[in-house]
């Protein structure tokens, strides 16, 4: 059986067969496509097809996880929690050093994040891999629900364009990325600044604000921010 250190759930199993589907992604991205013209861009004539999927994603009998590795040696694995009546999808980072995986973003109804700023995100998803989810774009759309950043840059919407046109049939890709883009996750678009070469941000859910009371120990976000940005840059060059 499948296990990621100091998480309790599962059943887990590989999730990579679903990643072929080009509705996975829609419905994957489903709490970021708030509006109805949002899911009208993104489903379109799928609606039903893509909620059939959704069931079988969140069967409490598997819980889909994927593995996203990072040079580092850390992995980032995101977890179909299927929990009867507490269901959502978490996002956590573990290295084999570690005694237990650290939670990064909860993507549900209680939701905690964000996890990333976009510099990060772009940085995680293009850092190459031989194991867990190896396409960029995949690895993009993947950890896409742990963003929350105020200052998005004016090329961000053609890499999300991208992601969406290589593995999506949605017809006007980057008119959906743009409302991701505007979107980003559940909680309001956090401010990302440097201190003392650690990336925090300034928001009220997230782990990665050392003022929260539930923040992660500051050894583990220097460490998490350094590789995020694949073990060389020290963070997200903003202020806020």
């Amino acid at each position: 059986m499948l296990k990621i250190p100091g998480y309790e759930g599962g059943p887990l199993v590989e999730g990579g067969a679903y990643l072929d589907d080009p509705l996975f992604w829609p419905v994957h991205l489903g709490t970021c496509l708030r509006g109805e013209d949002a899911q009208r861009a993104a489903f379109g004539a799928d609606w039903d097809a893509a909620m059939e999927l959704y069931r079988v994603l969140s069967a409490e009998q598997e819980w889909p996880m994927f593995s996203v590795p990072l040079r580092s040696g850390h992995t980032i694995y995101v977890v179909y929690r299927n929990f009867d009546g507490d269901r959502g999808v978490d996002y956590l980072i573990h290295h084999p050093t570690w005694p237990a995986a650290e939670t990064l973003a909860v993507d549900d109804g209680h939701f905690m994040g964000p996890g990333m700023a976009w510099a990060e995100l772009l940085s995680a998803a293009r850092q190459p891999s031989t194991k867990g989810v190896d396409d960029p774009d995949a690895r993009l759309l993947l950890l896409f629900p742990t963003l929350g950043d105020a200052r998005i840059p004016d090329d961000a919407t053609a890499a999300l364009t991208a992601a969406l046109s290589a593995l999506t049939l949605i017809e006007e890709p980057a008119d959906v990325a743009s409302m991701l883009l505007e979107n980003q996750g559940q909680w309001a678009p956090a401010h990302w600044r440097l201190a003392d070469g650690v990336c925090i941000n300034d928001g009220g859910h997230s782990y990665r604000n050392p003022g929260n009371a539930f923040a992660l120990a500051e050894g583990r976000l220097l460490e998490i921010s350094n590789v995020l940005n694949g073990g060389e840059a020290t963070g997200h060059q903003t202020s806020g």
